[in-house]
């Protein structure tokens, strides 16, 4: 069933920046705890406590019945990977996707980091897929239509041989996590929904290393690749004001920590 697109007023806008914007602190706040050793249950049970002290609710704890704050998905895994009591490894690659409810409104977005030493051939991954929810950014314009996004997206990374996942969408975005419209990672120019003034979207490039093929293990939750290789996820969350994209979330912080993090080291 197709969800409805429901337009936000600039105060609500407002709203759903502040709820964006917790998530990204969040993101910033576990830099400093992401090591070799470190689990992703630990992040877990930080991140709750963060976002609980700020006023606000974890978005995805209880919806669908989640059971928990984070989504941390580790190397194959796609999205949806459920927190584990596995120590994370030098190497590793973590996407950790978070959501908060502030206000009556969500926030949700996503970020991949590297774990100590990580191979070049992941690195770019992560830049290309970084890259590529940039330049589907840059089509959220009015006048534009959700398949300019996704055409964006599949271009750029399928120029450097990566696999775009098919089943596993952007969305809207505000009083519910999901909204309409869904905005695919892979598209034609010209097609699907009008890009209005007053949408809001959650953007979620998921970027193999190899075949854009996945499959979800036993738990019900977990997407992996169907190879095995590594995968990447890196969500923003957007609404369009005066006919283009306006970031409500931020990689900013979370960039600056990661760069001091790597001077430390």
């Amino acid at each position: 069933m197709m969800k409805q697109v429901i337009y936000k007023t600039l105060e609500e806008i407002e709203l759903m920046r502040e709820s964006a914007l917790l998530v990204s602190k969040t993101l910033e706040m576990l830099v400093g705890e992401l090591a070799p050793g470190v689990t992703p249950m630990y992040l877990d049970k930080l991140a709750e406590e963060f976002i609980r002290d700020h006023q606000a609710k974890p978005g995805f704890k209880g919806l669908y019945g989640c059971p928990s704050t984070l989504l941390t998905s580790v190397n194959e895994q796609v999205v949806h990977g459920l927190p584990t009591d596995r120590p994370l490894e030098n190497g590793d690659i973590i996407a950790i996707d978070c959501g908060v409810l502030k206000n009556d409104f969500y926030g949700d977005h996503a970020y991949t980091f590297g774990i100590g030493e990580v191979a070049p051939e992941l690195t770019k991954l992560l830049q290309i897929t970084k890259e590529s929810l940039y330049l589907g950014i840059e089509q959220a314009v009015v006048g534009n239509r959700i398949g300019d996004i996704g055409h964006a997206i599949q271009k750029h990374a399928e120029n450097h041989g990566y696999g775009v996942v098919r089943e596993m969408t952007g969305h809207g975005l505000g009083r519910s996590l999901h909204e309409g419209p869904n905005v695919p990672n892979y598209g034609r120019p010209g097609r699907g929904k009008k890009i209005k003034n007053g949408m809001t979207i959650a953007i979620e490039p998921m970027i193999n290393l190899g075949t854009h093929k996945i499959k979800t293990l036993r738990d019900g939750w977990t997407v992996v690749t169907q190879d095995g290789l590594g995968s990447a996820h890196f969500e923003h969350d957007i609404a369009i004001v005066n006919g283009k994209a306006e970031l409500l979330s931020s990689f900013e912080g979370i960039e600056k920590a990661i760069q001091a993090q790597q001077a430390v080291s």
